[in-house]
């Protein structure tokens, strides 16, 4: 899974290190692209298990079989980014794009807006759903809906705005999202994996209970270090009840890092 020969020369360094971040990265690795993944301090995202970015929290970690590990200096990135292993950096305004110019800049914040991504930052910059728009912020804008258009390439105009409500599954939308009842830091009852009754308590904040709506599988729990907001999201959990899916990249992420890895070869960085 070294570096591919070809493709040694185009390097990609990934903004956001999320679980769709990381099915860009885990396509673009296994192809053979030298890449790295920036992160904030304490991240947000709860599919844990199956992003590269835990890597902040423990210092390593493994989504199918690839190895992703904190570094603590661009150079260090640098070095490893050509590896089997992706490097992970702290790099909250990704400044190590404008030291390193990578080939290649793909904005996977999912932050549903455009939080300072250009069009100058590399020779081809690639931005994951709504909040961009191709030719204007960035060169290529990835579908992220799902639907029929999910990981089309958009070279003109914009992905489809956020809905606000999760993709059904087995009836259920909005409520196989946890959120956040009060401010404070999540304290976790169960595991991500573990089955769960309807009912059941899942986690605590500042005394409050956090309980599973319906019968299912803890697919995603924010990490405790995180502090946050009412509302915000704290945790996924899947009615399909299937413990594989915790821990392996889902559909929708591989979608959109096919879409990615087209965009890549199809652009003028591989001649």
């Amino acid at each position: 899974m070294s570096t591919h020969q070809f493709f040694k020369n185009v390097l990609v360094v990934i903004k956001g290190a999320g679980d769709l971040a990381s099915g860009v990265a885990y396509r673009l690795k296994r192809s053979g692209f030298p890449l790295i993944m920036t992160e904030l301090p304490t991240p947000l995202f709860v599919r844990r298990t199956v992003s590269f970015g835990e890597a902040v929290y423990s210092g390593e970690t493994t989504v199918e079989g690839v190895i992703a590990r904190r570094v603590e200096t661009p150079k260090e990135a640098r070095e490893l980014a050509a590896s089997d292993i992706i490097p992970i950096l702290v790099d909250s305004k990704a400044t190590i794009v404008a030291q390193i110019q990578p080939q290649v800049v793909i904005d996977a914040i999912m932050a549903k807006a455009n939080t300072g991504t250009t069009l100058t930052d590399a020779p081809l910059v690639i931005a994951l759903g709504p909040g961009f728009t191709a030719s204007q912020d960035c060169h290529v804008v990835i579908e992220t809906s799902r639907g029929h258009r999910l990981g089309r390439v958009i070279y003109e105009g914009a992905a489809e705005a956020d809905s606000g409500t999760p993709g059904m599954v087995k009836g259920y939308t909005t409520g196989r999202v946890l959120r956040a009842p009060v401010d404070g830091q999540v304290i976790g009852q169960v595991k991500i994996g573990d089955m769960v009754e309807q009912g059941q308590l899942i986690a605590t904040l500042n005394s409050n209970n956090v309980c599973a709506p319906f019968a299912g599988v803890l697919r995603g729990l924010i990490h405790p270090d995180v502090h946050v907001k009412t509302g915000f999201k704290i945790g996924d959990l899947d009615p399909r009840g299937n413990v594989e899916h915790c821990f392996t990249i889902s559909d929708k992420s591989l979608a959109i890092g096919g879409g990615v890895l087209e965009a890549i070869l199809a652009s003028e960085v591989m001649t």
